[in-house]
């Protein structure tokens, strides 16, 4: 299995403590988790993009700039990448100039984005968020692809003999479709032949697992190859300590706090993926994707959770408002402590030698 680091940068106080770090040191984390995250042999780091909200995320291109200076082999990506919003025209533009920066580093992650907010922001309609991720990334498919393109769509304006620059690295970069709670997502990487990065983050397995499913007989119906069809998968939250008991009861005040704060925010709203399934830091250890607890027994939910998914790269988050230094000791224990445990159980070819499609100037270490 592959592992990644994902921050979708909120920028938050502590609920419980009230403390709030400046802007500036948040950004200058991420920047600084992603040379950890290397050196602690992680396959990826993934940003995030957010337009509303408390969340400093709202250009990822520039801090995925800025990480692919600071390191040299991490494969950098998004999570997600909200295609929905942007011109798939600047998006070529911005991703092409990172994978040239990054010596061919680079996959994203695009969808729709989780936020509704950020619609009316950007001019658009939120009935129509699904018309934007198709045809948006159907453009960016071929800009990315292609030059002198033509284009005659609904949303964006014709285009006629355009050639974006810079072009990707080595050809075009790989795309990953989140998926979270729509069949729509996860159709049309099954359309393309794209693989799939599922949030597994909010809701009981049981309602990611139905779209993973879908999405593998789609993948079959429209006559790929299921070798192409990698799953990714992320996570509920990241706490170890060296009793279960004790990763509980020192987690819980985060969890729980941002558990209550994220219901308040979205009171009377009932769809699946805005506010977590799990009240209590015990019901998402149990009953959801949080990994809490020794590094034994979070490899083993890993592991229980392949069995459902069958996903080849596992994502994890470390709270922000955390120390600091408990941070870096959450991923340090992690990658030393964790990631062995699964290896031993579970293999993947993504990002190996015979992932043709993987990112030009990266494979993975086994």
């Amino acid at each position: 299995m592959r592992f990644q680091v994902l921050d979708i940068v909120p920028h938050t106080a502590h609920p419980v403590t009230g403390e709030i770090i400046s802007v500036h040191e948040r950004l200058t984390r991420v920047v600084e988790t992603a040379v950890l995250a290397e050196r602690l042999g992680f396959d990826s780091y993934a940003v995030g993009e957010r337009h509303a909200g408390e969340f400093v995320s709202s250009a990822p291109t520039v801090l995925l700039g800025a990480i692919a200076q600071a390191t040299e082999r991490i494969l950098l990506s998004t999570g997600v990448t909200v295609i929905s919003l942007l011109d798939p025209v600047r998006v070529a533009e911005d991703y092409a100039t990172v994978d040239q920066l990054s010596g061919g580093r680079l996959e994203i992650v695009i969808g729709k984005g989780n936020e509704d907010r950020h619609f009316p922001m950007f001019g658009l309609e939120l009935a129509r968020q699904y018309e934007y991720l198709t045809e948006n990334y159907e453009l960016l498919r071929r800009l990315l692809r292609e030059t002198g393109v033509d284009w005659a769509g609904t949303h964006h304006a014709d285009l006629s003999g355009v050639t974006t620059w810079p072009r990707p690295f080595d050809g075009p970069f790989r795309i990953w479709h989140g998926s979270a709670t729509s069949t729509h997502a996860v159709d049309l990487a099954a359309r393309w032949g794209d693989p799939i990065f599922s949030a597994n983050a909010l809701q009981p397995r049981e309602n990611y697992k139905i779209l993973i499913d879908r999405y593998r007989e789609k993948l079959v119906e429209h006559g790929h190859d299921p070798a192409v069809g990698y799953v990714g998968s992320g996570s509920g939250g990241l706490f170890l300590a060296d009793t279960d008991a004790e990763a509980i009861a020192e987690y819980r005040p985060v969890y729980e706090g941002f558990a209550a704060k994220m219901r308040a925010a979205h009171a009377g709203d009932d769809r699946p993926g805005k506010v977590t399934s799990f009240a209590t830091v015990e019901e998402a250890v149990a009953h959801g994707p949080a990994l809490v607890g020794t590094p034994e027994r979070v490899a083993e939910k890993i592991v229980d959770y392949h069995r459902a998914y069958r996903h080849d790269v596992q994502s994890v988050s470390v709270n922000p408002v955390l120390p600091y230094a408990t941070q870096h000791e959450v991923l340090t224990r992690f990658a030393t402590e964790v990631i062995p445990l699964v290896r031993r159980e579970l293999t993947t070819t993504l990002w190996g030698p015979d992932d043709k499609a993987r990112a030009a100037g990266f494979t993975a270490r086994d």
